[in-house]
């Protein structure tokens, strides 16, 4: 194995082997819900968690400045093939990154099953960097399965509880919806000609493009359902809004960097398939376009934070999709990247205010920025970057996005969700930093919910630095280092005009919403999501179920029953022929027996031994033949 291999799967393997590790450890006496044995697994499970993501940390930043490749066998024609290149590089380094501080931050909180928790955390970030380096079909169906199932597990981590459970049966059966599209991508690709390439090169991602007849079509039609189910995006948004049931640091995670995340990426990865197919851009730049306005309607009516930064990811996440679609490769990464940044701070700052207050509502929570400057400071800055206001990073990046929409119609519906961003991120900003009452007093309370000192503080403000600074990677210079990183060194850039237009469009925007966020309308169809759910359960839930039902009492009462008539028919079928056997078969058999036991005993009679016996037989015989010559003659 050569060393920039083994680079490779050092990073994607010491996070896999060290979270099976401790999901699989247990740990420690258990005492109301936590692990208290000193020197136990359950106190040691966040420092080694930390520790392996540090390392992690150190391993992608080597990995994108070395670029390595790794090789290995997995099923007959599909190899496991990992790289890491210009696209990629951007996205390990903030998959770790991200990780890391997530997991830092979650050490002063989470109390319960440590073990299971930091071990399905490395699991989770383990396989969403395989996800974000595949370069086959194979190696990607792996992580997206694995990466799928450790957050269904982690949203539904207080599995005890209904709610928690059902979100991640929600969660799961939305998402699968979707995953079958990849299978269908892998289909087509060993369906279609293979044009004397072989399985292993049918099954590379770059070789979906040039799938000959109507296969790239089918394939795209995959990708663009694993992709929407995986980063909420219309129709499959609501189950981001269950989502908010698992631990705040899994929220922080899944919707930054990881498993929502990377449903954009996935169809920023393979923009040549959606080119090749042709409708496959425009379904995507539409799609993504309108969850972004879609959504951002939804999270302007929520008056929970948490429900508001969820509508917000799958609103955010559409402007990936939509660069994806529309050509911006380079704009959609400086925004996933970004937007990583931005979202895992408010989530974090989110749980912090749900643990010390025991409320996520947005008028409970009033003032309580104001209170908290610790949380408060790092708060408003993502919100700030959220709206989109000069100069932190969302901004930048979105009129990066803006200015590759191809049509009047297009440009509109983007430039109205990106007002949208600034209303709803305003209406937070108005009611955390506003003035407000003071809480009541909670014995044993503290900001932070216990969180405190640097394991509070630290990745907040390193979360902040990010949401300010990685607009960069929108502007001069980065944006042209970037284009070339990734391919696409052509795609437009926004001109100054637009951008000045966008920066007072958000400041009026935001500075409106906070003002006025009390009175903002919140329409019960937004505030619940779009009846999404309910339509997801009138059109295939209650029809599947009908359907199930209806199969069932057909197979009780026709399959069933013939099949319990059939075997009755042939168990009597069967005594009959039995019957028949022992009164007519067996007879039968005997009677010819006994016949020819006779016939054999008058035959031996004759058998004397006595020559004048045997020549008086002869002369009969004789005789006899003579007589039946003479007849018959």
């Amino acid at each position: 194995m050569s060393g920039p291999s083994a680079l490779l799967w050092s990073l994607v393997l010491l996070p896999a082997a060290a979270g099976g590790v401790l999901a699989l450890s247990g740990g420690g006496r258990r005492t109301a819900g936590t692990y208290d044995r000193p020197g136990g697994t359950g106190r040691a499970a966040p420092a080694v968690a930390v520790a392996v993501a540090a390392v992690t940390l150190a391993l992608a930043v080597a990995a994108a400045l070395v670029r390595p490749t790794a090789r290995a066998g997995f099923v007959a024609g599909g190899p496991l093939e990992l790289a890491v290149d210009g696209l990629s590089a951007a996205v390990v380094v903030t998959v770790a990154a991200v990780g890391l501080l997530v997991l830092v931050f979650a050490a002063g909180g989470i109390r319960a099953e440590r073990p299971r928790f930091f071990g399905l955390m490395l699991l989770f970030t383990a396989a969403v960097l395989v996800t974000a380096t595949a370069t086959t079909l194979t190696a990607l169906l792996l992580a997206w399965e694995v990466m799928g199932a450790t957050s269904y597990a982690l949203i539904a981590f207080r599995w005890r509880e209904d709610a928690p459970a059902a979100a991640g049966t929600t969660a799961f059966l939305t998402t699968r919806a979707g995953d079958l599209g990849l299978y269908l991508a892998a289909g087509a690709a060993l369906a279609a000609p293979a044009g004397g390439t072989g399985a292993g090169d049918r099954l590379a991602l770059d070789a979906l493009a040039g799938l000959d007849g109507a296969w790239p079509h089918l394939a795209a039609a995959g990708v663009l359902l694993a992709a929407f189910g995986k980063a909420a995006q219309l129709p499959f948004s609501f189950w981001l809004s269950r989502a908010m049931l698992g631990p705040s640091p899994v929220s922080a995670l899944l919707h930054s960097a990881a498993m929502v995340a990377m449903g954009g990426y996935l169809l920023l990865r393979l923009r040549p398939l959606l080119e090749s197919a042709g409708w496959a851009s425009g379904a995507a730049a539409w799609g993504g376009a309108l969850t972004a306005l879609a959504l951002g309607a939804v999270a302007l009516a929520q008056r929970d934070l948490k429900q508001l930064l969820a509508a917000s990811t799958a609103a955010q996440l559409g402007f990936v999709v939509l660069a994806a679609g529309a050509g911006s490769v380079a704009g959609g990464t400086a925004h996933l990247v970004a937007h990583a940044a931005v979202k895992s701070l408010l989530f974090l700052a989110a749980g912090a205010w749900l643990a010390a207050l025991g409320t996520d509502g947005l008028r409970e929570l009033r003032g309580a920025a104001r209170r908290d400057r610790a949380t408060g400071l790092p708060f408003a800055v993502g919100a700030l970057a959220l709206a989109g206001v000069p100069p932190l990073s969302l901004w930048a990046t979105k009129d990066e996005i803006l200015a590759a929409a191809d049509s009047p119609a297009l440009y509109g519906v983007v430039l109205a969700a990106a007002v949208l961003s600034a209303l709803y991120a305003g209406k937070a900003i108005g009611l955390l930093l506003g003035p407000g009452p003071e809480p009541p007093a909670t014995a044993g309370r503290k900001p932070g919910g216990g969180i405190s000192g640097p394991l509070r503080t630290a990745p907040l403000a390193l979360l902040a630095a990010g949401a300010a600074v990685l607009g960069a990677l929108a502007l001069p210079p980065l944006a042209g280092e970037l284009k070339r990183a990734v391919g696409a060194p052509g795609e437009p850039s926004a001109g100054a005009a637009t951008m000045v237009a966008t920066a007072v469009l958000a400041l009026a925007a935001t500075a409106f919403a906070a003002a006025s966020a009390p009175r903002l309308p919140e329409p019960a169809w937004a505030r619940a999501w779009l009846y999404l759910e309910t339509a997801a359960h009138t059109v295939a839930v209650r029809p599947a179920l009908a359907a199930a039902r209806t199969l069932a009492r057909f197979d009780d009462s026709v399959l069933d029953r013939a099949a319990t008539g059939t075997a009755a028919g042939v168990r009597r079928l069967a005594s009959w022929a039995a019957a028949a056997d022992r009164s007519g078969v067996d007879r039968a058999v005997r009677g010819v027996a006994d016949g020819v036991r006779y016939l054999g005993e008058l035959a031996r009679r004759p058998q004397t031994g006595q020559l004048h016996q045997y020549y008086a037989q002869a002369l009969v015989l004789l005789t006899a033949a003579a007589v039946l010559l003479l007849l018959l003659g």
